[in-house]
């Protein structure tokens, strides 16, 4: 009797591991219960024809995810981005879309987030394509203008956990935008203006660069966004890239935003007051006074002159890039203001098809009057087999391609100007 009872309490317990293994198996192939919605991050990078969202990266709950399980087809994506100012005629905003971004690959990335990568790049003409760009052209007020954007994501297919579940995410919810070269900026205002800083991580006097955008970024009547200076092209951020600072020794970026035009510099002051501000980061900062660069395009490639002749021995060194001196008939820097910069050492540069900003009344003036600057004449500003707009010469700088007769690039030769050495010799490209 008891060898039946030990019978019957053994086969009791495989019937129920049995029916507890049955349960676990099909727990495993039912879809889980899907999480509250779920925050997708929209991840920017600033190319040569501006700032573009190229991946989106899902929070997913640290849910052991099947990278087998992921394809291009996962997910759709859709974006909108639309104009937020409705004083602004549609017909003159150029750059609002309401398209599907093509997915390119889905992957996990170290911390097990979904990282849904989309295409992106640029045109032939340099234009942004495929409804990346993060701002559009305001043409009636002469501005880039950031735009509304509105991203949706579809999960088109489960995904497959690790124990082998499916999974279906309840709904996915639009996040912050994330910009790591241009999040390691800091915002501050000075003198009336807005203004980013890069600091080095490098201890000690470091030196300073000063970087002034065009016109485009500037300030209008209904918006001051700190962000276009550093967003609508590379011109200030490629001075932070790694190489740069590792050329520089480490080295403070200093990204001021005019309110409106640097041209305007007759009715804002700004020469004063930008070196006010400048002053007032210096003393802030460990910065190397004798090792001050002030580089600017096109309306800054205005004031960056403007800046070393109003306050000569000040600059170690000023690069002018696609530069005014005469604007709608209006001579904006005279020779003899222009002679003072014989004091600093100056590099030009422009590409000789400027469409904007003519090379001979400009950039070629400065050189030729100056006497001892630099110059770096471009035929065209191609790049990475991309042709752009010849007034884009900015891009040459923010690559460290033009050099001297020596094979110095500006960079290298900008980082050994100092106020306690003598002036360079007179090179030309």
């Amino acid at each position: 009797m008891k060898k039946l009872r030990i019978l019957v309490t053994m086969l009791v317990a495989a019937l129920t591991l049995c029916t507890l293994s049955a349960t676990q198996a099909e727990a495993r192939h039912r879809p889980v219960r899907p999480p509250a919605a779920a925050t997708f991050t929209l991840n920017a990078k600033v190319l040569d024809g501006g700032q573009q969202i190229i991946s989106l990266t899902i929070d997913t709950h640290r849910l052991r995810i099947k990278p087998s399980s992921l394809s291009a087809g996962t997910f759709g994506v859709h974006a909108k981005g639309t104009n937020p100012y409705t004083s602004l005629d549609p017909a003159t905003v150029f750059g609002t879309f309401d398209v599907d971004r093509t997915v390119t690959g889905v992957h996990l990335d170290k911390r097990g987030r979904i990282v849904v990568d989309l295409k992106y790049g640029n045109a032939p003409d340099g234009t942004n394509v495929d409804g990346a760009s993060t701002f559009a052209w305001a043409n009636s007020e002469g501005r880039n203008i950031m735009l509304d954007l509105a991203y949706t994501v579809t999960q088109k297919q489960p995904i497959t956990l690790r124990d082998g579940r499916s999974f279906t995410f309840s709904a996915l919810k639009q996040g912050r935008v994330s910009d790591p070269e241009v999040d390691a900026y800091g915002s501050g205002k000075a003198q009336g203006m807005k203004y980013r800083l890069f600091k080095p991580a490098a201890r000690g006097n470091r030196p300073l660069i000063v970087w002034l955008h065009g016109g485009g970024e500037g300030g209008w009547s209904q918006a001051y966004n700190n962000d276009l200076p550093l967003i609508a092209n590379r011109g200030a951020l490629g001075f932070s890239t790694r190489t740069a600072q590792r050329i520089f020794g480490g080295a403070y970026v200093l990204v001021p935003q005019a309110n409106d035009y640097w041209l305007n510099d007759a009715a804002q002051g700004y020469s004063a007051r930008l070196k006010k501000l400048i002053d007032g980061v210096v003393k802030r900062n460990h910065v190397d006074r004798s090792r001050i660069y002030v580089v600017g395009a096109s309306n800054g490639g205005y004031m960056t002159p403007k800046l070393a002749i109003d306050s000569p021995g000040y600059f170690a060194a000023d690069v002018p890039i696609a530069p005014v001196v005469s604007f709608g008939g209006t001579t904006v820097l005279t020779d003899a203001q222009l002679t003072v910069l014989r004091k600093t050492p100056t590099w030009v540069v422009q590409a000789k098809n400027d469409p904007v900003v003519p090379f001979e009344a400009n950039g070629k003036h400065i050189y030729d009057v100056v006497g001892n600057a630099l110059l770096s004449a471009y035929d065209d500003v191609t790049w990475n087999g991309v042709t752009y707009n010849g007034h884009w010469s900015w891009i040459y700088v923010a690559r460290n391609d033009p050099k001297n007769d020596h094979g110095q690039h500006i960079w290298q030769w900008m980082a050994k100007q100092s106020l306690h050495k003598h002036f360079p010799k007179h090179h030309h490209r």
